[in-house]
């Protein structure tokens, strides 16, 4: 997949090939589990930088909302803005809640080959915290 990073700024999956990536789906930037959730990453980054894993956060958050959240919550990684048409990469995971018209709480942790080697879907109301996807990426 390919969403934007930034306003005029875009990434694809294809492009952190060879490390791997970690998949953090949440329904709202301004919500307050979603903002606890990703504080929660935050702070783990230095967990993850022995693994050499990219963090992305995905959610269906215009590029302009998520810059706006990113630097009042000092976020140091990317959010993707599964904007437009909406959901669409949320959909391909199984990670979109149509009812609720927003992602669901999900993680996804890809392997170096691009393989999808550990998931979990959330409770909307619930942070999963960093501890499984921790542990995909040791098992890795």
């Amino acid at each position: 997949f390919t969403l934007p990073a930034t306003p005029d700024q875009r990434l694809s999956l294809s492009e952190l090939r060879g490390k791997p990536v970690v998949l953090v789906f949440y329904p709202a930037d301004w919500s307050p589990v979603c903002g606890d959730e990703l504080a929660v990453f935050n702070e783990a980054l230095p967990l993850l930088k022995p693994t050499q894993a990219q963090l992305l956060g995905i959610s269906v958050d215009s590029a302009w909302c998520h810059q706006a959240f990113r630097e009042a919550r000092k976020l140091h990684f990317d959010l993707l803005a599964d904007y437009e048409p909406k959901g669409a990469v949320s959909r391909l995971y199984g990670a979109y809640n149509a009812e609720a018209g927003c992602s669901q709480r999900a993680l996804f942790v890809i392997d170096a080959q691009g393989r999808i080697a550990w998931s979990y879907l959330s409770p909307m109301a619930v942070n999963p915290g960093v501890d499984g996807v921790l542990d995909a990426l040791d098992r890795l």
